[in-house]
């Protein structure tokens, strides 16, 4: 079988923080009217899975292909319950509830589900003042935390940081976090959709009962991790003729990178991964063995692990975001160490242990 770019259709959300800004600044078509909060490019979550929209599996959804063609989609070896990635374009125009997803060790104690969710968020657009807040400061008590959460004061205990465009920050499952307002992100997770939340209200902006908000407080605290202290990473660069490659984060379920192409760049072939690729920039032509595929703004698609030697060339100067589950050793830490960077700043990617 020949292996080709896999495009999909993208699932839309419309929580109560977004507005307009995937279509309108990211230049995303085809969404509907209203708020467009978060659209889901690569899923295979449940009843988001994509559908695919382009080639010789048009039709088919992703759970089928992983279902059918595990070592082909995924990699070699590979195994599991759904593709394991998650990924979206997201419009925190407005702040985001203070929230958090289960770590994998909760997941499966608590709620029976195969994984939890880490994540990652790769900040396209911030206005001035943007910031992030997550991770827990040191001290407070788990009847601090209540209180302050109570009396919506997040602040007093969580870390709060500015944030820029081309920033990474990378958040384990167990760690409280929120966003915005005034940002524009593209999210690399694993694929969950579990969370807790300390917000008096839901993500379409009803309010919570009282006993309601009392017990998601309390089920947030049951889950929280506090070791953990993301902070906004400005990646690491390694440059390669005119292209310029840019690792944001890592970690033992995902990573993520920003290349930026001026010139041809040539993929190696991958059996044993995947890779994921969503345009921010302009279009690009992908050549591969058994024919071309375009990949516009805002598109994304999935080269599969059997799709063999790529060749991206841009129109313009490019720029995509690529995601896979890496080795760590192979993928992050030996090429950074060959370009020179430290480990401490290797471990600062996220879950890299050098």
């Amino acid at each position: 079988m020949d292996w080709y770019p896999i495009k999909l259709t993208s699932h839309v959300r419309h929580y109560k923080f977004g507005e307009r800004l995937i279509p309108e600044r990211l230049g995303k078509s085809g969404v509907p009217g209203g708020i467009i909060a978060e659209t889901w490019e690569i899923s295979d979550y449940r009843d988001t899975a994509g559908v695919v929209t382009n080639g010789a599996f048009e039709g088919k959804s992703i759970h089928d292909l992983v279902v059918e063609y595990p070592d082909e989609l995924v990699g070699v070896g590979w195994s599991g319950p759904h593709f394991p990635l998650l990924e979206k374009f997201l419009d925190a125009s407005h702040m985001l509830p203070v929230h958090l997803h289960a770590d994998d060790e909760t997941a499966q104690r608590m709620y029976s589900e195969p994984n939890g969710k880490s994540e990652a968020w790769h900040i396209l657009w911030a206005a001035a003042g943007a910031s992030v807040l997550a991770g827990i400061k040191p001290g407070p008590s788990r009847d601090n935390l209540y209180h302050a959460f109570k009396e919506q004061q997040y602040d007093a205990v969580m870390y709060r940081y500015p944030i820029r465009a081309g920033d990474t920050v990378y958040v384990p499952g167990g760690v409280l976090h929120s966003f915005g307002p005034d940002t524009l992100i593209f999210e690399i997770q694993q694929t969950s959709d579990l969370a807790q939340t300390v917000m008096p209200f839901d993500l379409f902006g009803s309010r919570h009962s009282p006993d309601t908000w009392e017990r998601n407080i309390n089920a947030t605290l049951d889950e929280l991790r506090t070791e953990y202290r993301p902070r906004p990473n400005p990646g690491l660069a390694i440059e390669r003729g005119q292209n310029t490659y840019t690792i944001g984060c890592a970690g033992p379920h995902f990573a993520l990178e920003r290349w930026t192409l001026k010139e041809m760049h040539h993929e190696a072939a991958h059996p044993r991964r995947c890779t994921t690729l969503s345009n921010v920039g302009s279009p690009v032509r992908i050549d591969y063995a058994g024919g071309t595929e375009m990949l516009d703004r805002a598109q994304s698609c999935i080269l599969p692990a059997a799709i063999g030697e790529v060749r991206i060339f841009p129109s313009g100067e490019a720029r995509l975001i690529a995601g896979y589950v890496p080795d760590l050793k192979h993928d992050i830490i030996t090429p950074l160490r060959e370009a020179g960077y430290s480990d401490d700043r290797i471990k600062a990617l996220g879950e890299v242990v050098v």
